[in-house]
């Protein structure tokens, strides 16, 4: 039986940046992953925050496969036949140091791999965790393809859909209220054609959100990345509100008509998709996290719920690797005390609550309750788009006056609609 001071489950963004902390303090970890390499099962695109977590991964950022620097943002709220779209674009998202880039996962997670095998951690592909050991009530290893391989401490970080804390007592099982299942494209386009469909420069990257009639009056949205030489494009929809609507639960259907839109089909006319993919992405916010420590165990990205929608930007890589470096600062603690009940692993409670990982989930949980309003998903969109069809449509005849079309679409009745829910929105 193989015995290592760490064992980490998952080689996605939290495990990777755990390793690469522990490796770094030469710590012996070992890194599993049920994947061919790591990245290879995540074919997702995406968007990196780099403010939050850039000094606590000095030097890995000067090489690493970053897409383009975010330089406009975008939000469009959808009826069934017209929308309304707002873009921002400021001096503070052309700084030297971008905020934020957009990222393709299963170049970015790969090359990251690299670099953790370089300061000296194992990495061990085609590895899949499929049970706990425990011994004396403590975790004291795992099972992975038959093999017990044992360590002081294992960081759980394989994803949403993780088991490894259900098998600790960490927590029970997931609920379909608290995820969403994602749907998501790469479509491959010739640079020079991104940079005129978006008003963008060599380097620069445009991020944008969706809502309104896309989903159906379901709960979930849209999204769209620029990379260098394609889109990410994709649709999330909450697996619970799939479940009550079987007539509206079709997510590949509801992508495509979302791909048909005027609004999408003129940014990707002429791309190749050149991947696919679908997961569970974590949604229920600070409620819905896992206990996150135990005799033997921490858990850190997905597998704890790491993940934050705020409506207007979708957060969780930058809480994934925080959460990986605040677990190996947790494991480098408790070597030096050579101890691993869960009394010691607490502090990582403590690093994450100092950090602004618990800081934004604890500010921002009541998010998910707003943001699950159905009025977000059909009654606004229709709402906004009828008003501004009135308000720019020039009839045959006489036109109204704007306060006379204002008034006719905001009633008594929808203002107070407004008001009730404009109430809500103030608790976030």
């Amino acid at each position: 039986m193989e015995k290592f001071d760490v064992i980490i489950a998952g080689a996605g963004l939290a495990g990777l940046a755990a390793a690469w902390t522990l490796a770094g303090e030469g710590i012996e970890v070992v890194v599993l992953e049920r994947g061919d390499y790591p990245g290879s099962k995540n074919v997702s695109g995406g968007r990196l925050y780099l403010n939050p977590v850039r000094d606590l991964f000095p030097g890995l950022w000067e090489e690493a496969p970053l897409e383009r620097a975010i330089v406009r943002e975008g939000a469009t709220l959808m009826a069934r036949n017209r929308s309304f779209t707002f873009h921002y674009t400021g001096s503070e998202l052309r700084a030297e140091k971008p905020q934020s880039y957009s990222v393709l996962r299963s170049k970015f997670d790969r090359w990251l791999s690299e670099r953790v095998e370089e300061r000296g951690a194992m990495l061990l592909p085609k590895s899949l965790v499929s049970d706990v050991i425990r011994e004396n009530g403590k975790i004291a290893g795992v099972i992975a393809g038959g093999d017990e391989l044992r360590a002081d401490v294992v960081i759980a970080c394989d994803g949403v859909l993780s088991l490894i804390p259900e098998k600790a007592g960490l927590r029970s099982p997931g609920r379909a209220h608290d995820n969403a299942v994602g749907v998501k494209e790469i479509i491959r386009l010739d640079p020079s054609v991104i940079n005129d469909r978006f008003n963008i420069g060599d380097s620069e990257g445009a991020a944008h959100l969706f809502a309104g009639d896309i989903t159906k009056g379901l709960f979930g949205g849209g999204f769209l990345y620029t990379n260098r030489d394609s889109v990410s494009l994709g649709l999330v929809v909450s697996i619970e509100d799939i479940a009550k609507e079987e007539a509206a639960g079709d997510v590949p259907g509801l992508f495509e008509a979302f791909k048909a839109r005027p609004e999408i089909e003129p940014l990707i006319r002429g791309g190749k998709t050149v991947e696919y993919g679908a997961h569970v992405i974590p949604e229920g916010g600070y409620r819905a996290l896992s206990r996150l420590y135990g005799d033997g165990i921490l858990v850190a990205g997905d597998s704890a719920g790491f993940a934050l929608n705020l409506g207007f930007t979708v957060r969780g890589m930058e809480y994934a690797m925080a959460s990986g470096h605040y677990a190996a600062r947790t494991v480098i603690e408790a070597k030096k005390a050579g101890r691993y009940d869960a009394a010691t692993l607490a502090v990582y409670q403590k690093l994450l609550e100092e950090s602004f990982v618990l800081h934004d989930f604890k500010t921002f949980q009541d998010t998910p309750r707003v943001l699950s309003n159905p009025h977000l998903f059909g009654h606004y969109p229709e709402l906004m788009g009828n008003l501004l069809r009135d308000l720019y449509t020039v009839p045959a005849g006489p036109k109204s006056s704007i306060f006379t079309t204002l008034r006719r679409h905001l009633t008594l009745s929808q203002l107070w609609t407004i008001l009730k829910d404009a109430r809500e929105v103030t608790k976030i």
